[in-house]
């Protein structure tokens, strides 16, 4: 029996297609984007799930937050590749829709209470604001609506099932594969200002020609004789306010920022020794080749990690005695615990302290080793692919 359509039902199932298509096209190209950015740097995002983890109260997790990362960025890039090769469809429609409800509510809760002033959606390449984060899910939960009410008409790209059951194996793989790779190494690429070739110090300090933050000062003030009290800006108080004996200051004046502006690249890099003097232009502007060994917590390196910063050791030792280099190991632990690995490795490194969040991004490793010479990052290493004292001398240390 043939059916015949009407030219309004032909229009409807193709507006249909159309926006379907266009739904699974945007939906799936942003997922393996931002699961892609997201596990070049797993580490970087497990630091952003942590601080989720203490809003909610969920510390004992901060331990697994690089894997946690890994298996989210997973996911979101498998999702999307099966979204756009039409596999799986009835479950990739109610992933897609519980993943997005979930980040819906997790990106409104971060702008709402202020409590996450970046939500980590696109690492440390895109950043963006809890509200813009939040705005960026609502139009794609308008989206994963329409594919979820639509799946049905969802058809795979590849026809055959065998290829099916070869292309969904080879994605979960690979998905998997990217996060763990760059968790146990370094990120592809390195979107942090310790990336090789910076010149670190350039980076520490506002830019001729470049204007910082712009803030606006209130200051409470009461009048003696009457006992009026009332706000004024700083501009207002200099404006003759100052120099009136009636007017007195109350507390301390408030701040407000009214003109955002360059934002220094590394504002918070504090380096000193053990007895607190302040050495960060010594050590970063060392014109030997200055090998800087980070480990941001000692006191949770696990014996693998012990063992590779032993191995780090013992090469920079060798290097030391024909080499004219430097060697320093900078963490965020009391002085006391590196007294004791110091007293327990017989550590070649000399011992600097500095705050856990720049050390955090020099190097996406615990321990983690960056080359520097004069202020330039010449190379970085996690604890497992640092190299051989041959390969040092024959490829980084040429005379």
């Amino acid at each position: 029996m043939e059916t015949n359509f009407t030219p309004t039902q032909n229009k409807k199932i193709n507006f249909i297609d159309i926006l379907l298509g266009f739904s699974r096209f945007f939906v799936g190209l942003l997922f393996i984007f931002s699961g892609f950015i997201k596990a070049n740097d797993p580490t970087g995002f497990g630091y952003k799930l942590q601080e989720y983890f203490h809003v909610f109260h969920m510390d004992f997790l901060n331990d697994y937050s690089t894997w946690i990362a890994v298996i989210i960025c997973g996911f979101e890039i498998i999702m999307g590749v099966f979204l756009l090769l039409g596999l799986y469809r009835k479950t990739v429609a109610w992933g897609l829709l519980l993943l997005i409800i979930f980040f819906t509510f997790l990106t409104f809760y971060s702008a709402f209470f202020e409590v996450v002033t970046s939500c980590g959606c696109f690492g440390d390449a895109i950043p963006l604001t809890p509200w813009q984060s939040f705005i960026k899910d609502l139009v794609l939960l308008v989206f994963i609506l329409v594919i979820f009410k639509y799946h049905e008409r969802i058809k795979p790209v590849i026809s055959s099932s065998g290829k099916r059951s070869f292309a969904a194996t080879a994605t979960v793989l690979i998905s998997f594969g990217i996060g763990i790779y760059t968790a146990l190494f370094l990120p592809f690429i390195d979107f942090l200002p310790y990336k090789v070739g910076n010149k670190i110090p350039d980076l520490m300090v506002l830019p001729e020609g470049k204007e910082g933050d712009v803030f606006e000062y209130i200051y409470e003030i009461k009048n003696k004789a009457t006992g009026e009290t009332k706000k004024v800006t700083d501009k207002e108080y200099m404006d003759g306010i100052w120099e009136d004996d009636n007017w007195e200051v109350i507390g301390e004046p408030t701040s407000r920022l009214i003109k955002k502006g360059y934002q220094i690249p590394i504002p918070d890099l504090l380096i000193s020794d053990a007895e607190g003097n302040e050495v960060t232009q010594e050590i970063i502007t060392s014109p030997f080749y200055n090998f800087i060994v980070v480990s941001t917590y000692i006191d949770k390196l696990s014996t693998a990690d012990v063992i590779a910063l032993d191995r780090i050791n013992t090469i920079i030792r060798d290097l030391s005695t024909q080499e004219n280099l430097r060697a320093v190991l900078l963490t965020a632990s009391s002085s006391d615990v590196a007294s004791k690995l110091n007293t327990d490795m017989d550590l070649v490194l000399e011992t600097f302290y500095a705050d856990a969040v720049p050390l955090k991004s020099m190097v996406r490793s615990n321990p983690g080793v960056l080359l520097m010479q004069n202020g330039v990052v010449l190379k970085k290493w996690s604890k497992l692919n640092f190299p051989s004292k041959e390969e040092l001398e024959k490829t980084y240390l040429q005379k």
